[in-house]
């Protein structure tokens, strides 16, 4: 193996989560079983183990007791009526979360943007950019704008370690928030960003927060339709939630 190139368990690791992630590998396709990666890659045995044991391990696939092994339904999931900083929300499935922040700039507010803070045109804003992943998937495009006199020192954080949604909370506290989730079809830059196939459905969530009585921020984000979906459940103030102990998960149900 010549200096810095890395293992071949690693490339056969890159080279299927590369086919997952392209959408050549939907949620319960099955997966080439260890005999045949030795035979079509030219590997050992130990090898197509080990890059099928660590891709079990970090929640890419899923062995089956006689069946094979099948890609996993790696769609991260978030609440439709509640809003969730999406770092807590990949930890909580036991993922990591990652960022590349894209575009950290100030700007002065114009059309669209101005009217949905409820600010004069000029009005300076924070522009973010910023593209989320679990377990280096990508899964998540942020395009937010931030009033400037609400986070005056936004432009001096490192949204690489700490995201957004969390650092504006911690600033005040969020009191309302409303959101419009729409099917949309991404446009070319979207796609690319999030390693979208052509024709792959996009999921977009528009989001307003409000604090101290006024629009704070205003946000776009953009979803893989194949990887990520809205869940909820609503109950009434003053009824006891219904036991899910004999009901079908509507999750778990095919559209």
């Amino acid at each position: 193996m010549t200096a810095g190139a890395k293992p071949r368990y690693q490339q056969l690791k890159d080279l299927i989560i590369r086919r997952i992630s392209s959408g050549d590998l939907g949620p319960q396709d099955r997966v080439p079983s260890e005999n045949e990666l030795v035979e079509s890659m030219n590997v050992s045995r130990m090898t197509a183990n080990r890059a099928m044991r660590e891709l079990t391990d970090e929640g890419y696939v899923q062995r089956v007791a006689g069946r094979g092994t099948f890609v996993a339904d790696f769609r991260a999931r978030s609440h439709v009526l509640e809003v969730h900083n999406i770092a807590d929300e990949i930890e909580r499935r036991g993922h990591a979360h990652t960022s590349e922040v894209l575009q950290q700039s100030r700007q002065h507010a114009r059309g669209e943007i101005a009217r949905a803070l409820h600010i004069e045109q000029g009005v300076d804003v924070f522009h973010l950019l910023l593209v989320h992943f679990e377990n280096g998937v990508p899964i998540q495009l942020e395009d937010r704008h931030v009033l400037a006199e609400f986070a005056p020192n936004c432009l001096e954080q490192d949204f690489r370690h700490i995201t957004p949604s969390a650092y504006l909370t911690a600033i005040s506290p969020l009191q309302e928030a409303e959101q419009v989730v729409r099917a949309a079809v991404p446009n070319a830059a979207v796609r690319q960003r999030l390693q979208m196939a052509d024709n792959e459905p996009g999921l977009a969530v528009i989001r307003r927060t409000w604090s101290r009585g006024r629009p704070v921020t205003f946000a776009r984000l953009h979803h893989p339709g194949s990887r990520y979906e809205l869940t909820g459940h609503y109950t009434p103030p003053g009824t006891p939630k219904s036991t899910t102990d004999n009901v079908v998960e509507l999750e778990k149900l095919q559209a």
